[in-house]
């Protein structure tokens, strides 16, 4: 067997007799291996940490600390743990090879040893911690690869669905908005023009104050009363629907934004309001809860450097899931009684210019809050503590990927069992930024 070595495997020998310490040196050092040597426990435990060995041979009956006890301390530090320990003695009996494999030992040899034997049994722990080590890497390795896929899944993902939903929205806002300019342009002269008529209609009445049966008739049926005032209140109603769907329309291309997909001057708030107003139909009162209070404490903001589709996109899921968990929270509502803390569900949405030249928004409700153990994996890809088929557990994934890696900031969770939950996002008002994930979404 040849037994020559070239790597320089490290060996400690922790012996409290020299000449033992001399022998072993002298005879692994003629094998090539590089020796270090120990008289106590407590130096055994000093040479370790000073330099990692990858081999240690400990004897076991050692005054003030025997080998034991000094494998034990190995094996409690995260440093030593991995260091396979060989136990030299001159006892043989069973019970103490048992010992030594219980405190961590891999392998045991007795006194008075055979070159061979000592030689043999560390080269096959050498092996062993060899192959250990080339193990370990690889599925560092494999658990680097496998995070690496599961972020561009999430990013593949996350580019499809904003492509997706930004046509969808843009074509929609696109398809309404030229109808209801046509309404909302018209109905200024439509207005004008019954005004007239009803000017008309009194100037007749004026003029002429007695009428035909026939004409009577036909003002009773018609209350022509109610119908002159009504028509004014109709006009100013109609009015008022056509501005509300244009500020719809403004919103959703607000929201999707497909036109600046590279980093604009955005005003923050009013992505925030258009995402909000996109949500307002999961606001409003049901059959098993109130209606969600939106609270909102917008701080003075300048206008900032960012990707706004991605970050309404962020907007659009944080808000979300406060929806959901008030829908959680509240789903049994009961009408309050003088010992209810807190009826009403609300969402509260503040935002402040920090001294680090970051804006910082924070978005809280009065939910369940989140457990320890799950806000330590929200951030996962495809982790997420709704019930089956109410989502994939990508919409924080692709929030922490866009207000992190794309933006350069931080998305934080404060919240605990009972108490709500926060999430603070928190991204540097001007920065240079790179292009977006392969493609611009």
């Amino acid at each position: 067997m040849n037994l020559n070595h070239t790597s320089k495997e490290n060996i400690l020998v922790v012996d409290d007799t020299p000449d033992n310490l001399r022998l072993l040196s002298a005879m692994l050092s003629e094998q090539g291996y590089t020796v270090r040597k120990a008289l106590n426990g407590q130096m055994a435990l000093t040479a370790s940490k000073t330099l990692l060995p990858d081999l240690i041979l400990l004897d076991v009956m050692m005054p003030g600390m025997d080998g034991y006890q000094v494998c034990q301390k190995l094996k409690a530090d995260d440093k030593t743990r991995g260091v396979p320990v060989i136990f030299i003695s001159a006892l043989n009996d069973v019970l103490d090879k048992v010992k030594a494999f219980d405190v961590g030992g891999v392998d045991y040899i007795t006194k008075p040893f055979q070159l061979a034997e000592v030689l043999s049994r560390i080269e096959n722990q050498l092996k062993v911690r060899s192959l250990q080590i080339k193990l370990q890497e690889k599925n560092i390795l494999l658990e680097q690869t496998l995070s690496e896929l599961k972020s561009a899944q999430v990013q593949l993902i996350q580019s499809e669905k904003m492509v997706a939903m930004g046509q969808l929205v843009a074509g929609i806002a696109h398809e309404i908005n030229n109808p209801v300019n046509f309404i909302y342009g018209n109905l200024t002269y439509a207005s004008q023009y019954i005004e007239d008529l009803v000017n008309l209609i009194e100037v007749y009445q004026e003029e002429f104050p007695n009428t035909t049966p026939k004409i009577k008739e036909m003002i009773n049926n018609i209350d022509l009363n109610f119908l002159l005032d009504d028509a004014q209140n109709i006009m100013g109603a109609m009015h008022r629907g056509a501005e509300r769907i244009q500020k719809i329309v403004v919103s959703l291309r607000n929201f999707s934004r497909v036109d600046e997909a590279e980093v604009k001057l955005v005003n923050i708030h009013e992505g925030i309001d258009s995402t909000i107003m996109m949500l307002e139909h999961r606001l409003k009162h049901t059959e098993s809860r109130p209606a969600i209070q939106v609270i909102k404490d917008y701080g003075k903001l300048p206008l900032i450097t960012c990707y706004a589709s991605q970050i309404n996109q962020v907007f659009m899921h944080l808000l979300n899931n406060a929806i959901d968990a008030l829908e959680l929270e509240y789903g049994e509502y009961t009408p309050p009684t003088p010992y209810t803390q807190d009826p009403t569900p609300w969402i509260r949405i503040s935002t402040e210019l920090t001294d680090f030249d970051t804006v910082r928004i924070r978005i809280a409700d009065n939910g369940p809050g989140i457990s320890e153990s799950a806000r330590s994996r929200l951030f996962d890809p495809f982790f997420t503590t709704k019930p089956v088929g109410s989502g994939m557990g990508l919409g924080l994934a692709i929030s922490y990927q866009i207000v992190v890696q794309k933006h350069h900031g931080q998305l934080r969770c404060c919240s605990s069992r009972g108490q709500g939950a926060e999430f603070a996002i928190e991204i540097p008002v001007h920065q240079i930024m790179r292009s977006s994930f392969s493609g611009g979404y």
